[in-house]
């Protein structure tokens, strides 16, 4: 029986477990990744390029090894809790190489379009367009898998800053963002207080005159580090912390979880309190422990 052809849209993380989700399966897959390498978001490049997430040279990822793993492919013991960047990319290059995953990617190979075949009612199949070298080439598949991620473009609202045009500064969305020596003697105003916002203030603040974090809503700041330097998104994700939120309530577990934060630092003193409970949206990790 001929193996049903499925086209994995992207070599990234997503990308790879597809393919070898695919293997696994009896099904035989074929991988385009417009780049000339694997890795996606992790693969850091000094220019950010079109159609692809970009990220900061010191990003630390907010996932614990231990929960990023993949199952059937553990983290080397020597890597840190919390990587960088450049070992999340070269763990990636390990499980790729480990499971002979890079013979199934057509790199430097764009996906144009993807439509169904006429007979898609009873075939079921898909219709692919690529181009590789200025070469375009027509494909079908009984499956498609788009693992292109979802940071690949920013969102820079201008029109939420009246007066921006007479603004005499520089101002840019994160993306673009990949180390602080230009902002060396200056002030800066870091807008968001997500994940990368707060990034990027504790690590301008370093070079710069003066920085300012603004927010809209306020955040709940988690550090990485819980309890005997245990990383905090294990402590959270155990059974006990599971079945005691199952008993006690939602209510009684926010009011738990954000005197223990308060703990630490108290939000309201800091202007940082926001109208909503902690377990009602994501929180922002802090940076101060970035390097455990």
């Amino acid at each position: 029986m001929t193996k049903k052809r499925i086209a994995v849209i992207g070599g990234g993380s997503s990308g790879l477990t597809c393919i070898k989700s695919c293997v696994e399966e009896g099904l035989e897959p074929v991988c385009f990744e417009r780049t000339e390498d694997i890795g996606g978001l992790w693969r850091f490049q000094d220019n950010p390029e079109q159609g692809r997430a970009s990220i900061y040279k010191s990003v630390v990822i907010n996932t614990s090894k231990e929960m990023m793993c993949f199952s059937d492919f553990p983290i080397p013991a020597h890597y840190p809790n919390f990587m960088h960047n450049s070992q999340v990319l070269e763990y990636f290059r390990m499980y790729a190489g480990e499971f002979g995953l890079l013979k199934y990617i057509r790199f430097k190979t764009t996906v144009c379009s993807v439509k169904k075949k006429p007979d898609f009612s009873t075939s079921g199949q898909w219709e692919v367009v690529t181009e590789c070298e200025g070469k375009k080439e027509v494909d079908v598949f009984d499956g498609i898998m788009v693992c292109t991620g979802h940071h690949t473009d920013a969102h820079l609202p201008l029109e939420s800053f009246p007066g921006i045009e007479k603004f005499k500064g520089q101002y840019f969305h994160s993306r673009d963002y990949k180390n602080p020596v230009g902002f060396t003697g200056k002030r800066v105003i870091v807008i968001g207080i997500g994940n990368s916002g707060g990034d990027l203030a504790v690590e301008i603040s370093h070079t710069a005159k003066q920085v300012f974090l603004s927010t809209r809503r306020g955040a709940w700041i988690l550090n990485r580090v819980g309890n005997r330097g245990y990383p905090i998104d294990v402590l959270v994700s155990s059974r006990l912390y599971y079945f005691l939120s199952k008993i006690c309530g939602q209510s009684l577990a926010n009011t738990f979880m954000e005197r223990r934060l308060n703990q630490r630092f108290d939000h309201e003193m800091f202007g940082l309190k926001p109208k909503h409970r902690v377990k009602e949206i994501a929180l922002t990790k802090g940076n101060d422990d970035r390097n455990n």
